[in-house]
């Protein structure tokens, strides 16, 4: 496609005071809800769903966006037919994973689609979007109707029949006889599940019964879908604009996203870890916003009177607004309103837990610190006498940045570098001998943080290179020949830890200076994206609109070594077995990853801290204490097993073949949850389980080496 002179500017326009960021391998989108109201809104109504389709400023996102990927992205590709199939299968799996819900007439009608999103969008038309939604809502009511008519019928468990396990496996039911086939077997697989436990499989994301144990399991899978139901036609403009623009950005690589306006504070307020508003977690339980924590520090806590359990059905802004009903609202809409500037005031009609007269309490906002995503830190101590060593271990979640700390210019920012600084001054008033950067969770985040947090432990010199659109290789270095540790460093890694995590273990391993332990390989990002904000772009004033932003891939990055990160990540020097290693793919299995390359070295000094003897001495003493470890035995069957059955492509659902599956499928699940609850900022910095004490050990054994090769 060739590009004309107009849009050939956009590059400067788009790109003019991005913030740099790496992302991480897996965002969490938050639902949208800030409604634009500048334009005349019409509106489209289908089985009691209405939808506002925007007439303005939806054209114009789409229009920036179209113009920023074919002339920023890193790809330098057009949109064009190819992106157009890539768009349509994306944007029909974010619907419909599993292919419950549509049927095969709902696909032949779409893929007129397949060769004309990509017209349509840079003609500034997102209409398809939100013809597809609407039909996914038509097809949530048919399957909803079916669910309860199936479950007012009788199931026979004595058949010897399975269910298909992945979406990938099936195709689409060929009508509605087939579809309802296909659901009575998925509830008949449920049924099975809630017959062994009170929690059922719920891979679609609906949500989740409540706690009333007097349910029996057809009251609980009708409450659970009716409540799908409900929460999808609650979904509004801005979400339907964000998933299907992002199935667009993900047709060129699968960290390119556009975010909603909601979306992009969310992400706001994950790299600066701090909002503003009263300091509690509510969830949606059956429809019910449902405080589930209450934050220390924040307004909600120094009032007092709000607590846990406690349910909102009205919020009023300030000592006399007027007070607005949420007893039905979306839960994002019930936080947008409660959110507010430092000082201001709140009024909250609140249910107390357990109580039935309706009480008001008022609460002063506040600015809150997300300090659960801080870097936090634990002092532990390995073997006895003369032998005993102390470890420093810090839990790093992400790799954060206050951006609008740093725009007001103000000195203290927070920052991972700023955070992992002082806890270094203290790691050395406690005189410990090594320190651990714990990553297995960290997907990302800040770039700058990344190259700063690396200086920390080096002289100075490269840290990542970064390639942008057209091969223009810049180097960013670490300047400062101060060192904050100059210890034995070890960096534990998961499949997990993906992007700003990678770059910084992949420089302190290409300089030697620590060792990277852990599983095989990291998750394998190794891409930078940059997030523009698009109400400047539309609208030249100093108080643009919130139009969302485009996070756009525009450049790929590289260790000091010359090796990209990309699809294969970081290798460890020491490899610990563990389930994440397996609950992962890793950046090479995502849809349309870019591939791996390499570009020549630099110049960088190299230390000699993990020489090759040092590390083959360390895997063979790891390796010994795995061999004749009781639970990483037990563990290694235990993920041979799960392999094994990753194999399955289908679920039995005859009950005593069911009964035989389902406890082994429990067991792997029961792992998969240690693995994101554990060093979650709720609990320990870490948890000393069987794996980490092998860290430890192999952290002590690296220290002995450092020892004996100074002397």
């Amino acid at each position: 496609m060739v590009k004309s002179t107009h849009r050939q500017k956009l590059i400067p326009s788009l790109l003019t005071n991005f913030k740099w960021v790496t992302d991480g391998c897996k965002f969490l989108t938050i639902i949208g809800l800030v409604c634009l109201t500048t334009t005349t809104l019409s509106a489209q109504e289908q089985s009691g769903f209405k939808i506002r389709v925007k007439s303005g400023q939806d054209r114009q996102i789409s229009y920036y966006v179209g113009r920023g990927l074919e002339d920023g992205h890193l790809l330098q590709r057009p949109i064009d037919d190819e992106i157009s199939e890539r768009a349509l299968r994306i944007f029909l799996k974010r619907l419909d994973s599993r292919k419950y819900y549509f049927i095969q007439s709902d696909i032949d009608e779409f893929q007129e689609y397949a060769t004309t999103l990509d017209e349509l969008l840079l003609n500034r038309d997102v209409s398809p979007g939100t013809i597809m939604f609407l039909r996914y809502i038509e097809r949530i009511d048919d399957r909803v109707k079916d669910i309860k008519e199936l479950l007012s019928g009788e199931f026979d468990f004595s058949v010897d029949e399975e269910v298909v396990t992945s979406g990938e496996e099936e195709t689409y039911a060929a009508d509605s006889a087939a579809v309802r086939d296909r659901w009575r077997k998925r509830l008949k697989h449920e049924l099975l599940v809630l017959q062994q436990t009170d929690d059922a499989d719920n891979d679609e994301g609906e949500p989740e019964a409540g706690d009333d144990e007097k349910e029996s399991p057809t009251e609980i899978l009708i409450k659970r879908y009716v409540n799908f139901q409900r929460r999808m036609k609650q979904t509004d403009s801005d979400e339907v604009l964000e998933y299907y623009l992002t199935a667009i950005t993900s047709s060129f690589d699968p960290h390119s996203n556009y975010f909603s306006p909601s979306s992009l504070e969310d992400f706001r307020i994950r790299m600066g870890l701090n909002y503003q508003g009263i300091g509690a977690e509510l969830s949606d339980v059956d429809g019910k916003a449902i405080i589930q924590r209450i934050m220390s520090n924040g307004g909600a806590d120094k009032a007092g009177e709000l607590k846990a359990g406690d349910r909102i059905i009205g919020v009023g802004q300030g000592k006399d607004g007027d007070m607005v009903d949420v007893s039905n609202s979306k839960l994002q809409d019930i936080i947008e309103l409660i959110r507010g500037p430092e000082g201001t005031l709140v009024r909250l009609n609140v249910i107390p837990k357990g109580e039935t007269d309706v009480q008001t309490y008022s609460i002063t906002r506040t600015r809150i610190e997300l300090a659960d995503n801080a870097a936090k830190s634990v002092i532990m101590e390995v073997g006895e006498g003369d032998e005993k060593i102390k470890v420093g271990v810090i839990n790093l979640p992400s790799f954060y940045l206050d951006m609008s700390a740093v725009r007001r210019n103000d000195p203290n920012a927070r920052s991972t570098t700023r955070d992992v600084q002082r806890l270094l001054v203290d790691f050395k008033k406690n005189d410990v001998d090594a320190v651990i950067v714990d990553l297995r969770r960290n997907g990302g985040g800040s770039l700058p943080e990344a190259v700063s947090l690396t200086g920390l432990f080096i002289k100075q010199g490269p840290i990542v290179q970064v390639k942008d659109p057209v091969n223009g290789i810049v180097r960013q270095s670490d300047r400062n020949p101060s060192i904050a540790w100059n210890g034995p460093l070890v960096v534990l890694n998961s499949r997990f830890s993906a992007s700003a995590s990678e770059i910084f273990a992949g420089a302190l391993q290409d300089y030697r200076r620590a060792l990277i332990v852990g599983d095989s390989s990291t998750h394998g990002k190794g891409t930078v994206q940059s997030l523009q904000e698009l109400g400047p772009a539309v609208f030249k004033t100093n108080n643009p609109l919130n139009l969302g932003a485009l996070k756009i891939t525009i450049q790929q990055f590289y260790r000091p070594s010359g090796a990209s990160t990309q699809n294969r990540g970081v290798i460890s020097d020491v490899v610990v077995p563990s389930f994440a290693e397996h609950f992962s793919e890793g950046e090479a299995a995502l849809d349309y990853a870019i591939p791996f390359d390499e570009i020549p070295a630099s110049t960088f000094s190299m230390r000699d801290d993990t020489s090759v003897q040092i590390i083959a001495e360390l895997q063979k003493r790891s390796g010994k204490r795995v061999a004749e470890s009781e639970e990483f035995s037990l563990l290694n069957k235990r993920i041979a097993s799960y392999k094994e059955r990753q194999k399955r492509k289908t679920i039995p659902l005859q009950k005593e073949k069911f009964n035989a599956l389902r406890k082994q499928i429990d067991d792997d699940r029961k792992e998969q949850q240690r693995l994101f609850i554990q060093n979650d900022g709720k609990g320990d910095v870490v948890t000393r389980d069987y794996y980490f004490e092998e860290i430890l050990a192999i952290t002590a054994d690296y220290v002995r080496q450092s020892s004996e090769t100074d002397e």
